[in-house]
């Protein structure tokens, strides 16, 4: 019933609306581009039935431009292509905010668990001494990235939001004026962003968005827990990459990181500003004056220049001080807004969010193997000294580093910046930069590196007020994981430091490089596993394990539905914590509303809170840990045997869109590691390998290998068996249900013309009967009839974003085919491609 519900919501919240906007764009204010919205929806149909009917996008196409346009000549044709791709890009805009403004309605029909439902199950469990503790300590911390699948401007996400707002309140006119302004104004960046601009144009979503948000959660937690004592400011953290993150970015350096950190602390200050702005009005007695505009003034200054430093102290001491004279001597009066207010800056203090800094193991191992050999520690290859040594010299030699001293620019900026942490530290706090994430860890070393590190920049051993974050990404790094803990825990100045940071240690898991390395099954199962095992050598260390995920948005890359992975998890995995990146678009798709950020906030904290305090344990038993083991082995062996295919790379190279990923001006980052002619998997990035496979509409890694896996223990009598995993084990139902969104958004009809191709089309076939065999055997486990059976809002918004970029998909296609085919406008066709990938990633919200 609940789904009819949502499902009768969503045709009139969502689909009606759009239909009834939509129709607003016959009159965008383009030039030359008549007819075009009329002419879109008879592409759409021509699209639709042509692929249906076994034509390529060419003879689409064609046939289009000779029976509806008449455009004989080649570039008219490309030009009408520009424009066509214009209009789809901002009819994704208008369906996005629609769906968007739709969101509190649609919700009112959900079935998943809210912090209101969370607390009425406390009450009628009558375990509110429990809950209270466990909300006391628990925390969840979403961590910001600039991965380079975000690229609205601040203008367009200032029309998003006043989009939003009209059509909240079906002011046509104003929809009507707003979608003219979005017609005239550009989506794309001009240039490629600097790492600067990433951090700016997520800033802004912070302090417009997130910092009302969390607060308002917070407000709502503290009124309704039953516990006048509830003080924990950190139950909902942000985390920030942008400016820090420097694994495969060469353009974020030291001044960037610093430019960083003082742009969160300045947009803070302003947010702290405006509230007090407004407070202000209201606390109108004469004892509180006096410190209010002494505060106001200080933040002020602090608004606009960075070397003015307004600690925390100077903050908070002043608001608690008015608190006590609204108390003492004005009755309580506006003491409710005052500790909103106060609440916040013990949330945000005077980072707004935790600048994290990650760097790959390889650039530390070359940095270190430098430093020794220029101070003739070492005379060869670091891979030559024996470990007892090379772990001496890390933890007990001293020496005072001086990036000037060194002629490489990687090893001066790795240097310049940890030298500058302390300075980060003392104006934004410790919190504003206090975690050091290492890419590709594999060892040991891995930590060491940067402990050293540390050590020669000046920091004291004890003194190290960092956490050092391993990210095992790689499927031998997750197998080795045990071990590198295991010894890290037996290194005496290492327990040490780990006292100083309250024995807890955070440990990165990295789903988009493992589902890369290991296919969909075998990564999530690994980290499952490797989750398991970490938790138990942490406990047996007396160290607290907090679990970082470093998840993407499309299942492929460890999205999906975030609040049924946590839930899944079980008792014999760590839960102090729930710790994961927002990627891309995710940022403002899944958080970028005020209202969706405090609903998946929700769903974050109640998944990890429920998990230990209510329902049905999550047990797997030996049987069923043995039939997982099997399905991840047999995926494993199809993908691995994909990915060794000697046309698996060739084919991404070129009948994607790969090496188009790095012509966009999407993001600051490279689309691949190092500068190795040949490309080579490991280099190449999750996202524009994710990517890619979206842009195709095969989606490979969040499926392959999963039919095959299935069908082979079916034909050893075991569908029963997987039928009963599937129904009873929340992990493995969670993978396949993810699975099945990212099958329900593949179309290998766009495709279907390179099984034709001399050289590609055996390997088409190969990745369509995976794909056709894992849908059969999916539908058969689940006892679904359609994919997404039961989701039938998702379901219904990917048929509408499918059906509005299948025009855009099919032109990206066309300009592909003429490009293989040598044909002349080469550059302009490449342009196409480059500039169709803007609203397919756009349209499926979580494609990369």
């Amino acid at each position: 019933m609940q789904q009819l519900e949502r499902l009768k919501e969503f045709r009139k919240s969502v689909n009606n609306k759009f239909n009834v906007y939509n129709s607003l764009f016959l009159n965008l204010p383009y030039r030359d581009v008549d007819n075009v919205g009329i002419l879109i929806p008879l592409l759409l149909d021509l699209c639709q039935k042509g692929l249906q009917a076994g034509q390529n996008p060419q003879e689409i196409l064609e046939g289009f431009f000779a029976s509806y346009v008449d455009l004989e000549e080649e570039q008219d044709q490309i030009d009408f292509m520009f424009r066509i791709i214009q209009y789809v890009e901002r009819q994704v805009v208008l369906y996005d905010s629609v769906e968007d403004a739709a969101f509190p309605k649609l919700n009112e029909h959900s079935n998943t668990l809210s912090i209101k439902d969370y607390f009425q199950l406390v009450d009628k469990n009558k375990s509110w001494d429990k809950v209270a503790k466990k909300l006391s300590t628990f925390s969840a911390r979403i961590v910001l990235t600039a991965h380079p699948t975000q690229f609205y401007t601040p203008a367009i996400l200032d029309i998003i939001t006043e989009l939003r707002s009209h059509i909240l309140d079906d002011k046509i006119d104003a929809i009507d004026t707003t979608l003219q302004q979005l017609g005239l104004t550009s989506l794309i960046n001009a240039k490629k962003p600097t790492p600067l601009d990433e951090a700016r144009n997520i800033i802004y979503t912070l302090r417009h968005v997130y910092y009302d948000a969390v607060g308002d959660l917070y407000a709502y937690i503290k009124d309704n827990i039953k516990d006048h004592a509830f003080d924990n400011h950190n139950i909902m953290k942000l985390g920030f990459w942008p400016g820090g993150d420097r694994d495969g970015n060469p353009y974020v350096t030291a001044s960037i990181t610093k430019d960083v950190a003082d742009e969160l602390r300045i947009n803070l200050m302003k947010c702290y500003y405006n509230d007090l702005k407004k407070l202000q009005k209201s606390l109108s007695f004469k004892a509180v004056q006096e410190p209010l505009q002494e505060l106001r003034a200080n933040l002020y200054k602090a608004m606009f220049d960075a070397s003015k430093n307004v600690g925390y102290a100077d903050i908070i001491e002043p608001l608690l001080a008015i608190r006590e004279l609204l108390i003492d001597r004005y009755y309580s009066l506006r003491l409710e807004e005052l500790d909103q207010l106060i609440d916040k800056v013990k949330i945000f203090k005077t980072h707004f969010a935790t600048l994290d800094i990650r760097q790959d193991h390889s650039i530390h191992k070359k940095v270190v193997q430098t430093i020794l050999q220029k101070k003739k520690l070492i005379k060869g290859d670091i891979d030559t000294v024996a470990d007892e040594k090379l772990i001496d010299l890390l933890l007990h030699k001293n020496m005072k580093l001086v990036p000037e001293d060194f002629e490489d620019d990687m090893v001066k900026d790795t240097i310049s910046n940890i030298l500058q942490l302390k300075g980060i530290q003392d104006k934004n706090g410790e919190e504003g930069c206090n975690r050091y994430i290492i890419s590709n860890s594999e060892d040991v070393f891995s930590v060491l590196f940067v402990f050293g590190l540390f050590r020669w920049c000046g920091w004291k051993a004890d003194e190290i007020s960092f956490d050092i974050v391993p990210l095992f990404e790689t499927m031998n790094g997750m197998a080795t994981s045990e071990n590198t803990m295991e010894a890290l825990f037996a290194i005496p100045e290492y327990r040490t430091h780990l006292e100083q940071r309250d024995n807890k240690h955070t440990i990165m898991l990295g789903f988009s490089d493992g589902t890369k390395d290991g296919g969909y099954v075998k990564a999530n199962w690994s980290i499952f596993k490797t989750k398991e095992k970490l938790s138990k050598i942490c406990r047996k260390n007396d160290v607290m394990a907090i679990f970082f995920d470093g998840r993407g948005g499309p299942p492929a890359r460890g999205g999906g539905k975030t609040h049924r992975f946590y839930a899944a998890q079980t008792k014999d995995i760590a839960n102090h914590e729930i710790q994961l990146t927002i990627q891309g678009q995710t940022i403002t798709s899944t958080y970028g509303t005020k209202e969706q950020f405090m609903y998946n906030s929700e769903q974050l904290l109640t998944a990890g809170l429920s998990n230990n305090l209510f329902g049905k344990e999550n047990v797997i038993s030996a049987a069923s840990r043995q039939l997982m083991e099997s399905l991840s082995e047999l995926s494993f062996a199809k993908y691995d045997a994909l990915k060794h295919h000697d046309k698996f790379m060739p084919y991404l190279e070129h009948m994607s869109t790969l090496k188009y990923y790095t012509k966009a001006n999407i993001g600051s980052r490279p689309g691949k590691r190092g500068n190795k002619k040949k490309l080579e998997l490991t280099d190449l990035r999750a996202i524009s390998f994710v990517g890619s496979w979206s842009q195709l509409k095969q989606n490979v890694p969040g499926y392959f290998g999963i039919g095959t896996a299935i069908q082979t223990l079916k034909d050893q009598g075991k569908l029963k068996d997987i039928k009963k995993l599937y129904k009873e084990v929340p992990l493995f139902r969670a993978l396949m249900l993810n699975s099945m969104m990212s099958l329900s958004k593949c179309y290998f009809e766009l495709t279907s013309y390179m099984k034709e191709n001399e050289e590609y089309g055996a390997f088409w076939n190969i990745l369509y009967d995976e794909y056709q065999l894992s849908k059969k055997m999916l539908l058969l486990i689940s006892g679904s009839k359609i994919l997404m059976e039961n989701e039938v809002i998702s379901r219904e918004s990917i048929k509408i974003r499918e059906n509005i970029v299948l025009p855009l998909l099919v032109i990206q296609q066309y300009a592909l085919q003429k490009i293989g085919q040598g044909a002349g406008f080469k550059e302009q066709y490449e342009k196409i491609v480059t500039r169709s990938l803007y609203g397919n990633i756009n349209a499926s919200r979580n494609s990369a």
